[in-house]
């Protein structure tokens, strides 16, 4: 069974249908951008559109979609514009006659900039650039959310290891995506994981790996460990809890591997304790390699610090160059319960003051990273910002008296950066000589600019150097004034 709807004329909010005879008359183009107006992150980090434009906008309309969708919108209730659709169909060989212009993708910009413009080409189908706002929208805020989370907690985690490790190499394994499951469709799980990939390489979502696969050329993107739940340890009953660890060990841990085992499943302390830091700590020694302790109950920063404590009084511990503790190689933890930025901080913090290094943990995080989001985390919305009508561009925005945060851009627009490297967005007219972010990434069916995965970490890691340099612009450029 197919639950994804694939016909793009069905993939619209329903008012959308009558908005063609709603338009001034002789109005031959509209053109729209799409923004973060705000919310809880002062960045964005731009990514998914490719994705979207290669699984939906590549494939042409055809007459039998044109007919599904007049049968479901007659019975549904509402207008339907199939004039313009077979136009489209037989005018246009079923390519939408759309330009997309987008900011490179994974590039991180301040908040109130534009990220994507939409314009139709064909004078005949003006009312098209709105109609794919509820698509494209949506193909947008998601990943470029996700991937927003996912570089903050990047921020904050680099931040700890700057203060309380050596080296900072081991960062993009320190997120691991737990989400798949809490994920919402198939679809959700495959679009936010690969977000989170853009800042990391630690996941258990296959189907992220395989849409950086298959929209952005990766032969891997992102690697894991094999690991326990808690029905392989369960299973052989509480009794030989030691053995079902001994059974891990034997099959996974070796010389440079990494094997995790959840070991909360009866009495974690009783685990650490007495069986890893007694019956089994000679074989998590002599392996070679790494056991990874994971925690999976209780308030995580109690249980994170006792953890570690608990596992140093048995394995030991050295004092780094910054004076911080750090466990033997053999044996780390991860805690994936209860996981957020917000939990990240305080378990980092916590594990600072008692002069524990982040070294010694990673993190698993599933629903706060892939689900736990939504269009108003950072109060995305597409909006109309010039008309073409009668051969003459005007100005089209809202401003509402009622809520001044949800006032519109003017006119057609351009992203630059300043002498300063600081992003904001203008007035195309006023673009001069300066480069214009804003570059066009499909026309009339066609993909016309491609990133590949590495493109789009590497932007996305370029702009958080720069990014930290220009933190104190973040007041002006947050309010930019295009009237």
């Amino acid at each position: 069974m197919t639950i994804a709807n694939r016909n793009l004329i069905l993939n619209a909010d329903s008012y959308k249908a009558s908005h063609y005879l709603q338009y001034p008359q002789g109005t031959t183009q509209f053109s729209s951008y799409i923004e973060a107006r705000g919310g809880q992150f002062k960045h964005a980090v731009f990514f998914g559109l490719q994705m979207f434009i290669k699984e939906y906008l590549s494939k042409p309309i055809t007459n039998d979609d044109i007919d599904e969708a007049r049968a479901v919108f007659e019975a549904h209730g509402v207008p339907f514009h199939e004039t313009g659709w077979r136009y489209i169909v037989d005018t246009c060989g079923g390519y939408l006659p759309i330009e997309i212009q987008a900011i490179p993708e994974g590039m991180v910009v301040p908040v109130q900039n534009a990220m994507v413009q939409v314009i139709n080409t064909d004078p005949q189908c003006a009312w098209l650039t709105s109609y794919v706002e509820t698509a494209l929208l949506r193909a947008v805020w998601y990943p470029t959310t996700v991937a927003t989370v996912s570089w903050n907690c990047r921020q904050i985690i680099q931040g700890y290891m700057m203060e309380t490790c050596e080296a900072i190499e081991g960062i993009d394994f320190k997120l691991h995506d737990f989400g798949a499951r809490g994920a919402t469709t198939e679809e959700a799980a495959a679009i936010g994981g690969a977000a989170h990939l853009v800042n990391f390489q630690g996941t258990d979502t296959i189907s992220a790996i395989m849409a950086a696969r298959r929209y952005y050329g990766a032969e891997m993107a992102g690697f894991s460990i094999p690991a326990a739940e808690h029905s392989t340890i369960t299973a052989w009953g509480r009794d030989n809890e030691a053995a079902a660890y001994a059974n891990m060990l034997g099959q996974f841990a070796g010389p440079g591997k990494l094997v995790a085992v959840v070991s909360d499943s009866y009495d974690l302390w009783n685990a650490i304790d007495n069986i890893w830091g007694d019956a089994l700590r000679g074989r998590v020694v002599a392996t070679g390699g790494t056991l990874v302790v994971r925690p999976d109950s209780g308030e995580p920063v109690a249980i994170v610090i006792e953890t570690i404590e608990r596992l140093m009084k048995k394995f030991g511990c050295t004092v780094n160059n910054k004076g911080y503790r750090v466990l033997p190689d053999c044996i780390r933890v991860i805690q994936g319960d209860g996981i957020s930025q917000q939990t990240i901080v305080a378990i980092l913090e916590a594990m600072k003051q008692r002069k524990q290094s982040a070294d010694n943990i990673a993190f698993g995080m599933g629903g706060a990273l892939l689900q736990k989001v939504s269009r108003d985390t950072m109060q995305f919305a597409m909006k109309t910002s010039a008309a073409k009508v009668k051969g003459i561009w005007r100005d089209v925005y809202k401003d509402p008296v009622t809520d001044r945060g949800k006032r519109s851009k003017k006119g057609i627009l351009a992203v630059v950066k300043n002498n300063r490297g600081e992003v904001r967005t203008i007035r195309e007219l006023d673009l001069g000589q300066r480069v214009n972010l804003l570059q066009t990434v499909f026309k009339n069916g066609q993909l016309v600019r491609e990133f590949n995965f590495d493109q789009v970490r590497a932007n996305a890691l370029v702009s958080a150097i720069a990014t930290e340099s220009t933190e104190e612009a973040d007041a002006e450029l947050h309010s930019p004034d295009l009237g």
